[in-house]
């Protein structure tokens, strides 16, 4: 089995600006911490898996498509930032994706333009999250956010959410991954 091997890489792989190593806290160190503790690792675990699939790749590697879909590991990253401002923006405060500036569907948050290279995505990535962490931090678990389309939704509800999506394409990512260094 190579999870284990797979946890390794990522705790020794990821090497964002922002968040030094002895800064970075994963699940096994808040066990016997408050629920809301334990979301936001899990949250911020995933977000740095993510973002790091990118990392030791060559633009043209990043850009790769694999699949008949519009999916490659850049565009995961630049999906999971629309993701993160549809969620964390959009839901929280109410603002319209076009006041946000993000697509309307998902679909077109994979679409990459000349502009989008690995560093300006894991950049955006960085600043999205970092974004949804603030807007998060006033709001208690049960509080009401009225911003999402399916209408009045707990913030628990959001990160159970976030939380499948971002697995999801960790998921996506490692497969892409593995399969484009395998070339």
């Amino acid at each position: 089995m190579a999870w284990p091997a797979q946890v390794a890489r990522r705790r020794t792989s990821w090497n964002a600006p922002h968040m030094p190593a002895e800064s970075r806290t994963f699940a096994e160190d808040v066990i016997d911490q408050p629920v809301r503790a334990q979301f936001e690792v899990f949250l911020d675990e995933h977000r740095r898996d993510l973002t790091s699939c990118l990392d030791g790749l060559s633009e043209e590697e990043a850009r790769r498509s694999l699949v008949p879909s519009r999916t490659t590991l850049l565009g995961l990253v630049k999906h999971a930032t629309v993701v993160e401002k549809v969620w964390f923006d959009e839901a929280i405060t109410c603002r319209s994706r076009a006041e946000i500036g993000i697509p309307a569907t998902p679909d077109e948050s994979f679409i990459l333009g000349d502009d989008d290279t690995i560093a300006t995505v894991q950049r955006a990535h960085l600043e999205a999250c970092e974004s949804s962490r603030r807007a998060a931090s006033a709001l208690g678990l049960d509080d009401i956010v009225r911003g999402n389309r399916r209408g009045p939704l707990p913030l628990r509800w959001v990160y159970l959410h976030m939380l499948r999506e971002l697995a999801q394409h960790c998921g996506h990512a490692d497969i892409l991954r593995e399969q484009i260094l395998r070339g």
